[in-house]
């Protein structure tokens, strides 16, 4: 008992101040009609401010998962058209001579950046349709990699960011062929080589793989011009690109299945057979 009156004694002041407020401040509310006006408008502005508040906050930690979503989406519309493509592809107009045929939506479950020979893992695999080979975009349509190896449930694609990989590209409006690396370093900047001293180009032109690149769909966009220099034999240009892909915030990709890209491939890889083709028909004629 007398902790408590020693307690009471020691927030009477504090608790006597806060008692008359609130008396003062009802009193006040209710002194008039326009201060009750006055009030509610301020109790209904503070109550909307929070709920903007609140409604804001969770709409921003579900962002992955509805980022998870539309990317499934976006994969099962793509794989729906490409179907409808093969079915008529006459009614659908479309600049990829090389076609994919299957869209799967995925998610990163790790990505390096500060290796020569960078991977991403994603969590679909041999369960879900995929299979080595397949390209590896960002939910834009961004070059990201390509898939190297599978396990039922994850895969392991090389990205772009590897020194190893070469990829056929061209120019977006000029159409002029040239090659586009990744040299190391910067994880947004890329190489691009062997570009004709007479294309007719300049920075912020668009760099997109080629209807023959073996990593890629046709078109897919790899990144944009930002500095432009002639090489030393005065020949052909040379470039740095700035990525189109973010690397530093990939969380989701879309994987896309090229059946068409498996041809181009064994052609690269095997022109020897290529060439007793030849000789076999020149033979039979």
């Amino acid at each position: 008992m007398n902790k408590l009156i020693y307690f009471i004694k020691r927030i009477y002041t504090p608790l006597l101040f806060f008692t008359i407020e609130i008396l003062a401040i009802y009193l006040y509310a209710t002194s008039s009609p326009y201060t009750v006006s006055q009030l509610r408008g301020f109790n209904h502005h503070v109550l909307g401010w929070s709920s903007t508040l609140f409604t804001k906050m969770g709409n921003y930690f579900s962002l992955d998962r509805d980022n998870i979503a539309l990317n499934e989406r976006i994969a099962e519309l793509e794989s729906r058209l490409a179907a409808y493509q093969s079915l008529y592809p006459q009614s659908v107009e479309t600049d990829l001579d090389i076609s994919p045929s299957m869209y799967v939506a995925a998610k990163v479950v790790s990505n390096s950046l500060n290796k020569q020979q960078n991977y991403l893992v994603v969590n679909k695999g041999l369960d879900d349709n995929v299979r080595i080979g397949m390209s590896v975009l960002s939910p834009e349509g961004y070059a990201v990699g390509y898939i190297t190896n599978c396990s039922q449930k994850f895969s392991i694609a090389t990205s772009i960011l590897s020194t190893s990989l070469k990829i056929s590209s061209r120019l977006t409006t000029d159409r002029s062929m040239c090659l586009a690396y990744w040299r190391g370093g910067d994880a947004t900047e890329f190489q691009v080589t062997d570009i004709s001293k007479y294309a007719k180009f300049e920075k912020g032109e668009t760099v997109e793989a080629m209807d023959f690149s073996e990593y890629f769909p046709s078109g897919t966009i790899i990144g944009t011009v930002e500095s432009i220099e002639m090489n030393d034999d005065q020949t052909m240009y040379n470039c740095t690109l700035r990525l189109a892909a973010d690397f530093s915030r990939i969380d989701n990709v879309i994987l896309v299945d090229n059946r068409d890209i498996d041809q181009v491939r064994v052609l690269k890889r095997e022109p020897i057979a290529t060439t007793e083709i030849n000789e076999q028909d020149q033979s039979a004629n």
